[in-house]
């Protein structure tokens, strides 16, 4: 289950091994309502200050724990659809913090707590490990980006995920990988719909597509020292927040970010050993046609996820499954070259009922 952004919860059930043999099975959105989102928006000022993993200030334990019952409900409601046996489940949570430097990332989600009520073992806090050893903590879906392309004959080929932040996963002849952070996703997109219209996004694209890119603006984003790093790095869901977009109108706004969104894309390109041959777009970005026409407009060969015959909104929720049998096998789920850790380590914490 990914809970990453705060459009909904996304839940899928795989068959799998952890390793190469994956059957994808059914998957659904769950998405918040404005209440819920308005209490996880809560939830991210609240967690500016955090300083360590287990602390829960100010509203975060009430956001944790109605978090946790949103995804039980989620799960029952799932189950009733798809009625299945399940032997474990992956829980992302909600990130209110990501901050690598200080070794500190938060997913909020009681695994404990939803190990009982389910009576499923639950294997969560993926990140956490990575971070505490020194890793970036994200991205963390490359290893089954991986297990993906085996059905996918272009090689070197990239997986982007457009959600909150934008990553790509570059997969190679040899199966050898680099992933990275690449820039704004949906997140500031979202917040400048929801600032001008009331609406948490821009729906197909529509804001953006009728408005004009602010060329000294984009060019602010993409001078950031951020995008002179080599990878593998990643990124908060805040931090291009410094840059203002004031003076812009709702239409030019959303023009100027899905310009920055795009354009980080394509410059990660410089990064990589091997110019890709495909570029298979997931995630909610790849709803936006004004996001998929700036990638075409820069790069070769982009096709959403549906093309390869992949669910491009499940395959987030489907690689923590995949990352949860991989945890209980004991197998890597982050390397070096993925999060910059130091050796390719597993992680995850398992919750028996």
């Amino acid at each position: 289950m990914s809970g990453t952004s705060l459009d909904g919860i996304d839940v899928a059930l795989i068959c799998t091994d952890g390793e190469n043999t994956v059957e994808r099975g059914p998957s659904q959105t769950y998405p918040y309502s404005e209440v819920q989102r308005g209490l996880l928006q809560a939830a991210l000022k609240d967690a500016k200050g955090l300083e360590r993993r287990d602390e829960r200030p100010f509203g975060l334990a009430k956001a944790e724990a109605a978090l946790t019952d949103w995804h039980l409900q989620a799960v029952e409601s799932f189950l009733k659809t798809n009625p299945a046996t399940i032997d474990v489940i992956g829980f992302h949570g909600q990130t209110v913090i990501h901050r690598p430097e200080i070794r500190l990332t938060v997913q909020l989600g009681d695994g404990s707590a939803l190990a009982k009520k389910l009576g499923v073992p639950v294997v969560y806090d993926i990140r956490a490990a990575d971070v505490a050893t020194g890793g970036q903590g994200a991205p963390f879906v490359p290893v089954y980006h991986r297990a993906l392309a085996a059905s996918v004959p272009e090689r070197p080929v990239v997986f982007v995920n457009i959600g909150g932040v934008s990553n790509i996963t570059w997969i190679g002849s040899q199966g050898d990988m680099i992933a990275f952070d690449t820039g704004p996703g949906n997140a500031l997109i979202d917040d400048w719909a929801l600032k001008h219209t009331g609406i948490a996004r821009d729906n197909n694209g529509a804001l953006a597509a009728g408005g004009t890119a602010n060329e000294s603006i984009v060019q602010k984003f993409l001078a950031l020292p951020f995008f002179g790093v080599a990878p593998p790095k990643s990124l908060d869901r805040n931090s291009f927040a410094a840059i203002s977009l004031d003076g812009l109108s709702p239409k030019d706004g959303a023009a100027t970010l899905v310009e920055v969104t795009a354009r980080a894309i394509a410059k990660a390109v410089s990064w990589l050993p091997e110019t890709p041959r495909a570029w298979i777009i997931c995630g909610g970005g790849r709803h936006n046609p004004v996001i998929m026409k700036a990638l075409r407009n820069r790069l070769p060969n982009v096709q959403p996820a549906e093309a390869y015959g992949f669910n491009g909104d499940s395959v987030e929720a489907e690689a923590w499954a995949y990352m949860a049998v991989r945890s209980l096998n004991k197998l890597p789920l982050s390397f070096p070259m993925t999060t910059k850790v130091s050796e390719p380590m597993t992680g995850g914490v398992l919750a028996l009922p």
